[in-house]
């Protein structure tokens, strides 16, 4: 690239214009096409990422007949929005549209009371919105591509008719571009054997957009179920019968906590420190004097031996000057105690055991989320993902739900537990 930036200066105008609309100089790896024979591209990015770069080179190639796109040029080609407005605006007269990356003598004529594009070398694309899937009835195409599908209205029937309308020449392709939103035919694309799936962040496009934009939208919507999907570009779903909500959780949020009357580290160790085992939660958690709770940080850790996760309770125990560690001896008993008594034989240590099933120990906590009296001081995107895909049967999954039993505890402890004095254990 440094090279490149040096040649530009010294180039010709053609040569320039060559240069700037090159793809396969300025394209990351997520937006270079998968080979063939995938019949579908899912492309899943955040806001800027660079999706209708991607989709719109993608087009271009097949029109042109560019390798890696095709051999050939894809003679019709269809082009499908949200609406027809969004298909002119974004995908053909856009900044990242089909109009302004092509070199004047490749760019395709637009005719919008025609509703297509047509190339110099005949192919043709055709503009049709989601809100009248009738349209692709009849019309058949080599190639297609859909923008922010998880927008469309009339989503199945729309897709359904593309399909059939997709039975031009060897191999029918599409690119699906979107900000991924958990509807049910995203969800079937993304285990489908005949797609293929890339993903990028906004930040991975940082370059190409204003600094102050992506500090800005960093600090305000990172790690929220808002920035998670619309910055980082995943699906974030929640159960029904989950006991927690995306959008209960989102209540809670707060920038920083005020000061704290208790902190507590709450310690959900794991049966063995295999790989494949439960994690280790660690969660950080305290009061403050007006009795609501305020989660600090999850720290819950994989594949981690005994003394690692002691390690790391203890030092999360000294960084938020807390007042004790809240251990759960379900498994280990005393031999966990005496892993904490290794690494400093001074901490207090409060000794919990479970009696009762994971869902009925949380039910008290999630009436606490409810009642508006839980804060999360930032966000924890895995402890969130969690709390908000445990139901009755536990976590789809089938894991245990570790980072959720350590909030537990830890929330338990400082707001539900009977008053009087705790059983502390120093060390």
């Amino acid at each position: 690239m440094p090279l490149l930036l040096q040649l530009l200066p010294t180039a010709t105008p053609d040569q320039y214009e060559v240069l700037i609309v090159e793809w396969a100089i300025w394209a990351r790896p997520d937006q270079i096409p998968p080979p063939p024979p995938r019949g579908v591209w899912l492309v899943l990015g955040g806001r800027g990422a660079g999706k209708t770069r991607t989709g719109a080179e993608w087009v271009k190639g097949m029109a042109l007949g560019h390798p890696p796109y095709a051999e050939a040029k894809t003679g019709r080609i269809a082009l499908i929005g949200e609406t027809q407005g969004q298909v002119r605006d974004v995908m053909i007269e856009g900044v990242s549209g089909l109009l302004s990356i092509h070199t004047r003598w490749e760019r395709p004529t637009w005719s919008p009371s025609l509703r297509q594009l047509k190339w110099p070398n005949g192919a043709i694309a055709q503009v049709f919105s989601a809100e009248d899937p009738e349209s692709l009835r009849g019309p058949q195409f080599g190639a297609a591509w859909s923008d922010e599908l998880a927008k469309w209205p009339n989503l199945q029937e729309c897709w359904d008719m593309l399909q059939f309308g997709l039975r031009l020449g060897d191999h029918p392709r599409q690119i699906v571009t979107t900000t991924p939103r958990p509807v049910p035919l995203i969800k079937r694309l993304l285990v489908e054997p005949n797609v293929a799936v890339s993903r990028a962040k906004t930040a991975d496009n940082r370059f190409n957009m204003a600094a102050e934009f992506i500090r800005t939208v960093t600090q305000s919507y990172g790690g929220t179920r808002l920035g998670r999907q619309e910055l980082d570009g995943e699906i974030v779903e929640e159960s029904a019968d989950a006991l927690w909500t995306r959008a209960m959780l989102e209540a809670t949020r707060e920038r920083a906590a005020p000061g704290l009357a208790r902190i507590v580290v709450a310690v959900d160790p794991p049966a063995s420190s295999s790989q494949r085992a439960d994690r280790c939660g660690l969660v950080v958690a305290g009061v403050d004097a007006e009795g609501l709770g305020h989660v600090l940080e999850d720290a819950t850790l994989a594949g981690a031996r005994p003394h690692e996760w002691a390690q790391k309770a203890v030092a999360l125990y000294r960084r938020h000057e807390a007042d004790a560690l809240v251990v759960e001896v379900n498994q280990g008993g005393e031999m966990v105690e005496s892993v904490i008594r290794e690494v400093d034989a001074g901490i207090p240590v409060i000794s919990v055991k479970a009696t009762r099933g994971k869902y009925l120990r949380a039910e008290p906590v999630a009436a606490l989320y409810a009642q508006g009296r839980v804060r999360h001081a930032g966000a924890f995107p895995e402890l969130e993902d969690e709390m908000c895909a445990f139901g009755p049967s536990g976590l789809e999954t089938g894991r245990s739900p570790d980072r959720l039993d350590a909030l537990v505890w830890a929330l338990t402890h400082l707001m539900l537990a009977p008053k009087g004095r705790p059983r502390v254990r120093g060390m």
